[in-house]
């Protein structure tokens, strides 16, 4: 119903000032006067607008007149233990066309809600997307390790790069599967050009060097989660939906521009204990002899990984989010209806 166009950040403006003044040279300004200029032309086709962000859909919502439901999906009270919101989205949030806010979590629901906002949990949808087929990965070992390289190429495409000598220094000790969950931009060709860079050999769906190998996948998202007993993760949804099956994953900085050490720290303290991060430099020395040790021994622990799976229930929750969310947002409607 509004246009879009991309930007220079990739829709990634929080990694710095410089990023968002990109933006704002590449067209933000002009972008976002065409959309609210859409939305002002449209609103009348609508009863109620649900606002999934925080301070522009938000804004926008409020400055449509409209009532609106928002869904807080980008703000957690677990980064610092207390929400700290910018003063627009607390005004949009107690504006009396606010019909109510809806939390990612419990924890960010019960904060808000003893600072006066009408707010709830009702689950994570990230969650009822990683429904299993039921296939069973090809498997040489007792253990399997995802890797979830991220979904923006180039960026997945370095991080993938940054992963492979982990992979391999973690099969020179413990007989392992390794199985990368790609996104369709990740092309064959870049594997291939991967392997070429780094010695690997590339089979199509397959890299390998020494004794170790690495199994592609572009369509078995859910059952390589599943089915992992560690993640290696340079991800970010991904490795929420990783820590709501109660994976433990293991992280290392990349280049960015998303996955960078900042991002990696503040998914830890998003995620808990499911989630480590070794190193904070991309080229620190012996960063892939440490996270390999560290991969091991999470591997062995088994008291860490009974952790994980109750912290994955705690921060994330199970499936059902999407259904209960939907059914929210149709009673609210209906309400509205009924008001006529």
């Amino acid at each position: 119903m509004a246009p879009t166009q991309p930007l220079p950040s990739g829709e990634i403006i929080y990694t710095g000032f410089l990023t968002w003044w990109r933006d704002i040279v590449g067209g933000l300004v002009g972008l976002t006067i065409k959309q609210i200029k859409a939305l002002l032309k449209q609103k009348h086709q609508f009863d109620l607008i649900v606002a999934i962000g925080d301070i522009v859909p938000l804004a926008f919502a409020r400055l449509s007149g409209k009532p609106y439901l928002s869904f807080l999906v980008a703000n957690s009270s677990y980064y610092e233990g207390r929400l700290s919101l910018p003063f627009t989205v607390t005004w949009c949030l107690k504006s009396r066309h606010c019909l109510g806010a809806i939390a990612k979590d419990n924890f960010t629901a019960q904060d808000l809600s003893q600072r006066g906002i009408n707010i709830r949990w009702l689950g994570y949808p990230i969650m009822d997307a990683l429904q299993p087929t039921g296939q069973q990965l090809r498997r040489d070992s007792k253990t399997l390790i995802a890797l979830l390289p991220g979904s923006r190429v180039p960026e997945a495409v370095h991080n993938l790069a940054q992963l492979l000598p982990l992979c391999g220094a973690i099969a020179q000790e413990k007989a392992v599967d390794f199985w990368a969950a790609l996104v369709p931009a990740v092309t064959v060709e870049h594997l291939q050009t991967l392997a070429r860079e780094q010695g690997w050999q590339c089979h199509g769906d397959r890299l390998e060097k020494d004794n170790c190998t690495i199994h592609c996948s572009w369509d078995q998202f859910a059952d390589i989660l599943h089915q992992a007993d560690l993640v290696l993760g340079m991800a970010g949804t991904a490795v929420e939906q990783a820590v709501g099956l109660g994976k433990p994953v293991l992280q290392i900085p990349g280049h960015g521009p998303q996955f960078t050490y900042g991002f990696a720290e503040a998914q830890m303290r998003l995620l808990g204990c499911s989630v480590t991060t070794v190193g904070k430099n991309p080229q620190e020395a012996n960063l892939i002899s440490q996270a390999s040790q560290k991969a091991l021994a999470i591997l062995a622990d088994q008291h860490y990984q009974q952790r994980c799976r109750h912290n994955g229930q705690e921060r994330i929750g199970s499936p059902g989010g999407s259904l209960a969310i939907a059914n929210h947002i149709a009673a609210t409607a209906k309400t509205l209806a009924g008001k006529g």
